[in-house]
């Protein structure tokens, strides 16, 4: 029996957790369960799986909660505060840390849970993203477990050699083929950008996923910080990695070797595969995913990335290549920006235009300690939203 905790158990990955948990009571228990302030989903969970806490970052949240449960669900603890979702990253019982915390709000609990030897199931690109060196070695100092949960990164995984932790050439890996949808915008004119709504930038056609998750999508920069997140997963440069638009999302990436040979992922798009697969590994279980049926799907389609539409993905290789702090600069100015959007601040086309702005204003330093890298993340956020507020005035 495995504990574990769940942090973001609100949002799209955490129900989906919840969901495998559910199918497999034998083998898995809810240990905690946090959010951010939505008490009556929050509530529901907590009647339902018994945690032994439960911890939402608001503190208001936190109140109003503790008095719901004390009816419905008495046994369960109510702790509030972005310190103790550290807590429950960390705390005993806890075997596996689905860390789904949307965001740089995620980065101190996810290093939590690495520094307390858990087997951390990585939903949160941003924890690598932005201290990605810092974050490595965590993992390999506690002798912690790492396993990706998004669906590109999962595949990838799932097409690696055993060893390829020992350098992806000689384990005879010539490339990383890093699929992307395209998201809402693929096609559309590249004069009707500027004026696209927050509501069809959150319509992704193949996935349900949060409305900031969403909108990184329309622009690619998701996938600008999954070349990031691959880069320190598997030990490569930016250079080996090639994003490749497929619109089905059928195939959820694919390893390239030297001998010719392409091994890719495929499965229809619901994120309860890549999660059952990381709880279970080495294992398989049934996730309650529908199986892919190839003859429906008829075709494949790919194409390359056109950057003049998709800017944010050069950023994101810029920056990686740039090193330092320049990924948590990329990183929190692209959340003030897309905030900005998603309230109407901003149009969609001035998000890349303020990133840009925050990478070549904010200067680097090493990311070689978590104060540099906040402060980083900090001053970024600072400029971000000096430069909306010019753009909005």
């Amino acid at each position: 029996m495995k504990g574990l905790s769940i942090l973001g158990s609100t949002g799209s990955i955490g129900v989906s957790t919840l969901d495998v948990i559910e199918r497999h009571p034998d083998r898995y228990r809810v240990v905690a369960l946090a959010a951010n302030n939505n008490v009556e989903i929050m509530a529901r969970q907590c009647q339902q799986h018994r945690p032994d806490c439960a911890v939402m970052v608001d503190p208001v949240a936190a109140g109003r909660l503790e008095q719901v449960l004390q009816k419905t669900a008495p046994g369960v603890k109510v702790l509030a505060g972005r310190e103790a979702l550290a807590t429950v990253a960390a705390m005993d019982g806890v075997d596996q840390v689905m860390a789904a915390i949307v965001g740089a709000a995620g980065l101190l609990p996810t290093l939590a849970a690495a520094r307390a030897g858990k087997r951390v199931l990585l939903a949160n690109k941003e924890a690598l993203v932005m201290s990605g060196q810092l974050f490595k070695d965590a993992i390999h100092d506690a002798g912690a477990e790492l396993l990706p949960i998004d669906s590109e990164h999962n595949a990838i995984f799932q097409c690696m050699p055993v060893n390829y932790y020992n350098g992806l050439a000689a384990t005879g890996v010539s490339r990383i083929l890093l699929t992307a949808s395209g998201g809402p915008f693929r096609t559309l004119p590249l004069d009707q950008l500027e004026k696209v709504t927050p509501e069809q930038a959150c319509a992704h056609p193949n996935w349900d996923m949060g409305r900031k998750i969403s909108v990184d999508s329309a622009t690619m920069m998701n996938k600008g910080l999954e070349v990031i997140e691959a880069c320190w997963l598997f030990n490569t440069e930016p250079d080996f990695i090639q994003v490749v638009i497929h619109p089905q999302s059928v195939i959820h990436s694919m390893v390239q070797y030297v001998d010719g040979s392409v091994l890719a992922q495929l499965g229809n798009p619901d994120m309860r595969t890549p999660i059952a697969h990381a709880m279970a590994w080495p294992e398989r279980m049934d996730a309650g995913v529908k199986p892919l049926d190839i003859f429906d799907i008829a075709r494949l389609d790919f194409e390359p990335p056109d950057l003049e539409r998709f800017p944010c993905l050069a950023l994101a290789a810029g920056a990686m290549a740039a090193g330092n702090t320049s990924t948590a600069v990329l990183n929190a100015a692209n959340e003030v920006a897309v905030a900005s959007f998603l309230a109407g601040r901003i149009r969609f086309t001035d998000i890349a235009r303020t990133v840009a702005a925050a990478l070549e204003n904010v200067p680097g330093c090493p990311a070689d300690s978590l104060d540099n890298v906040l402060g980083a993340d900090e001053e970024a956020r600072r400029f971000a939203e000096s430069r909306v507020r010019e753009i909005a005035a």
